[in-house]
């Protein structure tokens, strides 16, 4: 398979993996604040902003496991919310609704993700194991045996 082809799979399936864990996330938590909250389904604003934390966390967890650096995680997490924040200004004015909030806003976060990793090419056609966590310490030398 030839170079390119390789990248537009890797990018490819590196946006999949990301919308399904948006999906496990949402599904999950979702769950967890239907138990923790029965109502809010009545507050429409507030599960529309639950429900993009829900899937932001979720993809965020994905990142992290997959070793992406804190800087693509806040920028991947910042492309998702993006759409969200700037259509509460009009639905908060009764300019748009809520069904109109999470119909847009949910295309729009699709596609800002889409930006994001072509804006970071290179970063998303790398193969996983070449990602490396700042967070996670570097392996510790080898001891040597005791001479006696």
């Amino acid at each position: 398979m030839n170079s390119s082809r390789t990248a537009a799979r890797r990018l490819t399936l590196h946006y999949l993996e990301m919308v399904l864990a948006m999906f496990a996330g949402m599904f999950l938590l979702g769950w967890a604040w239907t138990l923790a909250w029965p109502g809010r389904a009545e507050h429409a604003g507030a599960d529309a902003a639950l429900m993009v934390l829900d899937m932001t966390v979720g993809m965020a967890a994905w990142m992290a496991v997959r070793r992406h650096g804190t800087r693509m995680i806040v920028e991947m997490s910042a492309a998702m919310v993006a759409p969200f924040a700037l259509l509460a200004v009009p639905v908060a004015a009764g300019l748009l609704s809520v069904d109109v909030l999470h119909t847009v806003g949910h295309g729009a976060m699709l596609l800002a993700m889409l930006v994001a990793m072509l804006l970071r090419r290179s970063h998303y056609t790398a193969d996983h194991r070449s990602h490396r966590h700042p967070a996670l310490p570097a392996p510790a030398p080898a001891a040597e045996p005791a001479a006696d």
